[in-house]
């Protein structure tokens, strides 16, 4: 079996956990997104979507998923669907919001879509859910301000 299509071009490469087949990691350097997830990403016939099975440590005290880690997951997802148009983006994100609309919890699967709204020269807008096991958990939207690729650690 080849290798699945990588949603656009970009630091990505196959998921190596097999329940994630298809999907792929970008393989950029984030320590931090790195740490909260794993996330996964994947282009099929709806358009981008992101992936995630958060764990017992993304939990917040009551049990349900911490609003940081549905936030680094929200980002993550802004990137990704900023970049549903062809072309990974660069930048950094200088405006973001969200509403969490529903609870998520430990082994959910949560899945993100969104629509790219622009993409200007030097900003990209973008906003989209998260659904955990399919119901509402975070809606959000952002600005990317676009930048030079970081350079490799």
């Amino acid at each position: 079996m080849s290798a699945p299509t990588p949603p656009f071009p970009g630091q990505f490469e196959p998921a190596a956990d097999a329940a994630w087949d298809g999907w792929h990691h970008y393989a950029g350097t984030d320590p931090f997104e790195d740490a909260i997830g794993p996330f996964f990403v994947r282009r099929d016939e709806q358009g981008i979507v992101t992936g995630f099975r958060p764990g017992p440590l993304n939990c917040n005290s009551h049990g349900t998923i911490h609003g940081g880690c549905m936030m680094t997951f929200a980002d993550f997802s802004l990137f990704m669907i900023a970049g549903s148009g062809g072309q990974e983006v660069n930048g950094v994100t200088v405006a973001f919001t969200c509403e969490f609309v529903g609870p998520a919890k430990p082994g959910q699967l949560l899945l993100a879509r969104g629509e790219l709204v622009k993409a200007g020269r030097s900003l990209v807008f973008a906003r989209g859910l998260i659904t955990a096991d399919g119901k509402p958990a975070t809606a959000f939207s952002g600005t990317i301000m676009r930048a030079p690729a970081p350079p490799s650690h």
